[in-house]
C-alpha cells in the first residue's frame, strides 16, 4: 500500500460513506471517514490490529 493510496473494503462496493485505510509517515496506519477526507486518525500497527480484532469478534458490538 503506497503512502498516497487510500482503501477501502471491497464489501463497501460503490457508497460513500466508509472508512479508508492507508499507510503513513512513519510506519502508521491511517484512517478516515471517506465523506470528511480532512480528519485523519493515525494508529500504530500494533493498536490497529487490536482496533480490528475486537470488531471482528464483536467487543464493541454494545456500542451499537
Amino acid at each position: 500500500m503506497s503512502q498516497l493510496d487510500w482503501q477501502k473494503s471491497s464489501f463497501s462496493g460503490d457508497q460513500a460513506n466508509c472508512v479508508e485505510i492507508r499507510t503513513g509517515a512513519a510506519g502508521l496506519v491511517e484512517l478516515r471517514e471517506s465523506d470528511d477526507g480532512g480528519i485523519v486518525l493515525p494508529a500504530n500497527p500494533a493498536a490497529f490490529a487490536d482496533l480490528l480484532n475486537a470488531i471482528k469478534t464483536g467487543e464493541l458490538d454494545h456500542h451499537a
